[in-house]
């Protein structure tokens, strides 16, 4: 198992509010999507890319109905 911290941002709808909701938790996995779909509750209309850093993150957006999320697990 590995341990990562991850960074869950939830981006704003609102054209003149730049603001986001941030999170941070230490999560230990095998599988970081399967923690991404987790936290969407499985929510069978996101689409979920993934993206691969050269320092070792991984990236995964989702798009949910149109709200914008996005969760950066750091290897720790």
């Amino acid at each position: 198992m590995q341990e990562y911290e991850l960074i869950w941002e939830i981006f704003n709808e609102c054209a003149n509010n730049q603001m986001r909701d941030v999170f941070f938790k230490e999560i230990i996995t095998d599988d970081p999507e399967a923690e991404v779909r987790r936290l969407l509750k499985d929510n069978a209309d996101a689409v979920i890319t993934r993206e691969e850093l050269s320092d070792g993150s991984i990236v995964f957006h989702a798009d949910v109905s149109g709200l914008l999320q996005r969760y950066t697990f750091t290897p720790v």
